[in-house]
């Protein structure tokens, strides 16, 4: 069986073909995209249109196939009008008018409260606080209908109007133990329940191809579109070739996803004030995860030097002594883009260390920085939930960054297993795949697939915990730092 698997990430989009047997997960990139985020006036947006167009694009590229699915980044959204139309590009989670609105919503809407439904960590660009900060809005005001960003591309694909429930578990606004949109949460924040969508679980069949979407793209009709993990990193999770449950998860790009797989959200006070959320996972599960501000850092610091060759650069960071100095890459100081590599250099004068002086030195901080993040992310997630954690797999881009891989094992003191890369991509296939029949079981046998398909590298830890030790309680106690 071959399916197209769609995945959208901040930076590119691309469609995946993808052969799927009960011996067979392979996958073959056939179109690839740029996302560029658009500045109109002070307000960032994303070219959804374009996207729109490269989706398309990519599924003519990938010929006859027996499904579509579609998975992308979480909270950020389209609106609708009377008609169904799009109401202007939907804005970036990167923009700024959420500054300063959580902080505004809970002297009404306390976090504890908020958290005791949604369970989702507070992010200023979670859904909730883009939609309170465009309270009083004219096209807020238009609208009648939501779409999250998959959701949004589906629609115009099938007609179908539908919410996909992982990526609506990183709204701020789905009851996360009832699977189900939190309508008070909604009404105490300003927000109409009647924008929001039936919720489809991954495995569902949305709809068929429409017609003048086969005629765009040349496939033969009917061809389904079936829901998934929809949110990127629901998808990644299914394809972390992990036995057991006995692992954490670290799902790299422009952000890293860090935290464990359960079987119930964890609510509890602790959990909040750790920043912790419970995001919805495939097949009833919970990802107890942080987020963590992941390779955005690197990205922009060679942006800034006018994107060198990323090679030479970690061959001649894994030659500077570490770890340190480092940053918290929590901290949302780092959110914004431009000039990265100058407030690193800043963060760590803050913090009475050295500064790292030169390209590899700022480099190897990011990464010492990134891997720091990590293992405290997976110690918390284990020591919040009572998961026991043996293992850490690394999936997604960073899989492919020895060097960050061999710092996330010394640091968390366990083994890694890299890989795959394109995690989210054979999630998304596999959801596909057993809906159609080409694969079953529960995701014990998908992951075992996942084991038998691709290729993982090993890296065992360095055995130098004193170290990372120290790094650790440097930012714990240290000045001028927002705790993570």
């Amino acid at each position: 069986m071959r399916v197209a698997a769609i995945d959208l990430g901040a930076s590119s989009g691309r469609v995946m073909a993808a052969g799927i047997g009960p011996d067979r997960l392979d996958l073959t990139e056939v179109a690839r995209f740029r996302n560029r985020p658009v500045r109109l006036g002070a307000t960032l947006h994303w070219d959804v249109l374009a996207l729109h167009r490269g989706v398309l694009d990519g599924l003519r590229a990938a010929g006859d196939v027996d499904g579509v699915g579609i998975d992308s980044w979480a909270v950020d959204h389209g609106l609708l009008d009377a008609d169904g139309a799009l109401l202007g590009n939907p804005v970036h989670y990167r923009d700024s008018r959420t500054d300063g609105v959580p902080e505004r919503l809970h002297r009404t809407l306390s976090a504890a409260e908020l958290y005791a439904t949604t369970g989702v960590q507070v992010l200023a660009l979670n859904t909730i606080y883009q939609l309170v900060a465009a309270a009083g809005t004219a096209q807020l005001a238009a609208a009648r209908g939501l779409l999250l960003i998959p959701d949004l591309l589906g629609y115009w694909l099938t007609g179908a109007r539908v919410t996909e429930v992982t990526n609506a578990s990183t709204t701020g606004l789905l009851d996360t133990r009832r699977r189900h949109w939190a309508a008070d949460v909604m009404r105490r924040a300003g927000i109409d329940p009647g924008l929001f969508a039936p919720l489809v679980e991954p495995g569902q069949r949305i709809g068929e191809l429409a017609e003048h979407v086969l005629a765009e793209t040349g496939l033969p009709g009917p061809v389904p579109l079936l829901a998934v993990g929809s949110h990127d990193t629901a998808s990644a999770v299914v394809g972390v070739p992990a036995e057991g449950d006995r692992f954490a998860y670290v799902c790299t790009g422009t952000w890293s996803l860090v935290g464990v797989e359960l079987a119930a959200p964890v609510l509890t006070e602790a959990g909040r004030a750790a920043n912790f959320s419970n995001e919805l996972g495939v097949d009833g599960t919970v990802r107890y995860l942080r987020n963590v501000m992941g390779l955005w850092l690197l990205q922009e610091c060679l942006r800034e030097w006018g994107e060198p060759e990323l090679g030479p650069l970690l061959a001649a960071a894994a030659d500077v002594p570490g770890p340190g100095p480092v940053v918290d890459a929590g901290d949302p100081a780092f959110i914004a883009p431009g000039g990265m590599p100058a407030r690193i250099v800043a963060a760590c004068s803050a913090l009475d260390q050295p500064v790292p002086s030169g390209r590899a030195a700022v480099v190897r901080c990011v990464l010492d920085s990134l891997a720091l993040a990590h293992r405290r992310t997976v110690r918390a997630a284990a020591a919040l939930s009572g998961r026991e954690v043996d293992v850490v797999h690394v999936v997604g881009g960073g899989a492919r960054n020895a060097l960050l891989c061999q710092l996330t094992a010394d640091a968390c003191g366990l083994p890694v297993l890299a890989g795959p890369v394109e995690a989210a991509a054979l999630g998304n296939a596999l959801v596909q795949g057993r809906a159609l029949g080409a694969v079953s079981g529960g995701l014990g046998e998908l992951r075992g697939l996942v084991r038998r398909t691709q290729d993982v590298m090993r890296y065992e830890p360095a055995g130098n915990t004193p170290a990372w030790d120290a790094a650790d309680r440097l930012l714990a106690t240290g000045p001028g730092i927002t705790r993570s």
